[in-house]
This record gives C-alpha cells, sequence and structure tokens, in this order.
C-alpha cells in the first residue's frame, strides 16, 4: 500500500512535468490563505501542499478549503454526486522498542496512511466565510503597454498561458496574485511568447535548439520578462522554475545558447517596447530616470 501511494503521487508529478507545467511554482493562489481543513483551519503541509496544489491547478478549483466526507457533512454541506476526492497522506506514530547495547530503547515508528477529502467547490450546501477583500494598485505604465500591444489578454481561470493557435494570452484575475509584480512579470512572460507569433516576430527555434526548442521557448520569455521588469522597476521571480533542468541541459550541450536565448529575448522585449505609444513610453522613460 505504501509503494502504491508513492508511485501514484510520483506519477502525478512526472505528469505535470512532462506536461510542461509546475503547478507550486506560480504567483497567484485565488485565495488569502493557503490550502487547509474546513473543520480544524489548519494548513496542510509536506507532500499535501503539492498533492493538493496539483489537483486545484488540474480541476480549477478556486477555494483553499478541503475536508473529507465525513467533515463536510458535519458542516452541513454535501459532496456533489460523481465529484471524486483527492487523496492524501499522513505518518501515523506506532510507538516500539528495540534492544540496545544500554538496554531497552523506545522509539516510534511511523506507518503511511492515506485519506480522501474534497474541495469546498465540488461541495453542494456549503457557505464559506466571506473572504477578506483584494485590491489591486494597477502600474499606469505597463497597463497602457499592455493596451498599446494589441494583445488580446484575458481574466480569469487558474492558468496563465499563450495560445499560439488562437492568439491569445490567458491570465488569472488580478487580485489572485499574491502581489502586483506577480502579475505583471507573469503577463510580460506571456506577451513574450506572444511576440513570438508567426505575424510577429515569427520565433521558429527548431533549427537552433532542436529537440529543446520548448524549453529555449521558456527560456527567451523568461529572459525576455526579466529585461522588461527591470525596465519598468518590477520585482519579478523566476515563474518557470520547472524548466530549470532542461535549460542547464540546452547551457551544457551549447556554450553559445544563452548568448542565443539572450539575444532573442532582447528582440522580444524590444519589440513589445516599440509598441508602445508615445504617452506611454514616457510613462517608461520616467521611471527608468526615477
Amino acid at each position: 500500500m505504501t509503494a502504491l501511494i508513492y508511485q501514484q503521487v510520483t506519477d502525478s508529478i512526472i505528469k505535470q512535468l512532462e506536461a510542461g507545467a509546475a503547478p507550486w511554482v506560480k504567483q497567484w493562489n485565488g485565495s488569502s490563505s493557503a490550502d487547509h481543513n474546513a473543520v480544524s483551519k489548519k494548513g496542510y503541509n509536506g507532500i499535501n501542499t503539492l498533492i493538493l496544489a496539483m489537483s486545484a491547478t488540474a480541476n480549477g478549483f478556486k477555494s483553499n478549503e478541503w475536508a473529507t466526507y465525513k467533515q463536510w457533512l458535519q458542516l452541513g454541506g454535501q459532496v456533489r454526486k460523481g465529484t471524486k476526492g483527492t487523496t492524501i497522506i499522513f505518518y501515523s506514530p506506532v510507538s516500539g522498542s528495540k534492544v540496545s547495547a544500554d538496554g531497552s530503547e523506545k522509539t516510534y515508528h511511523y506507518v503511511l496512511k492515506s485519506y480522501s477529502v474534497f474541495n469546498a467547490d465540488q461541495i453542494d450546501g456549503y457557505t464559506p466565510a466571506a473572504a477578506p477583500v483584494k485590491t489591486f494598485n494597477s502600474i499606469a505604465a505597463l497597463e497602457a503597454l499592455a493596451t498599446d500591444s494589441g494583445a488580446v489578454i484575458k481574466h480569469g481561470g487558474d492558468r496563465a498561458f499563450y495560445s499560439p493557435s488562437d492568439d491569445f494570452i490567458q491570465m488569472p484575475h488580478k487580485t489572485d496574485f499574491t502581489n502586483e509584480a506577480a502579475y505583471y512579470a507573469t503577463l510580460l512572460h506571456e506577451m513574450a511568447h506572444w511576440s513570438g507569433h508567426s505575424t510577429r516576430l515569427n520565433r521558429d527555434l527548431s533549427g537552433r535548439f532542436g529537440n529543446e526548442a520548448y524549453a529555449a521557448e521558456e527560456l527567451i520569455a523568461e529572459l525576455s520578462a526579466a529585461f522588461l521588469c527591470a525596465e519598468y522597476q518590477i520585482d519579478g521571480d523566476l515563474r518557470h522554475a520547472g524548466y530549470i533542468a532542461s535549460w542547464l541541459r540546452i547551457l551544457k550541450n551549447d556554450n553559445k545558447a544563452v548568448f542565443k536565448a539572450a539575444a532573442l529575448a532582447q528582440k522580444s522585449a524590444d519589440y513589445i517596447k516599440g509598441l508602445a505609444t508615445s504617452e506611454a513610453a514616457a510613462v517608461s522613460e520616467e521611471l527608468i530616470a526615477a
């Protein structure tokens, strides 16, 4: 049973990474606190933090409240028919003893157990406590830049991505982000992907990076966002940490790769900046001069 649980969790992580996602690395949460039990109010930790994050991402859950079937009944809620729970784990201590050179010594052994929890979004008849109102302080220069670019930017859901086939950027709601810098850093990353479309910079990396083209595109977008964050004085963090291994592999195989990626990233950043109107550019100049 223990081996099966370990394998299931590992397989889930591998599946997410193979799909190009690291769900535990994101700068938005859609809530004011971490995942916690709806009854005890205690936060989940360790591997359960990862398990619940993956489940929330895969199912589009917005709530950070979880509980077992019986616990939801206690709260007056009912698990919606046909919904599937998320398996989390805990270590149950089992006391024992062993004989050492100094005599009998009491020790504790731990047994891995599992149980299912359901997100509040899967519950009927439950009204969560009102979340505190969150505010978002827009940055004029970047709002102007996004508007001037002409990019189609949609808000909603729990994912940030650029769709090349439909040519639009999807972002979670602004107040879902941990802070304003996180929102704009993520937006600039997706705008970098947007700039590579065939109707714009037509960025085709298959010839330069071969099988690593996808990871290379993420590196270029990350660098482009970093360049723009620096110019607009935004303290953005690395978002796609899940690609670090691929990036390292690229750099180890080609000592010119980072120069190629940086050049393409600069081209992307320059292209995006070049779309700003004189008003937006003036705001940018004020920030740079400050």
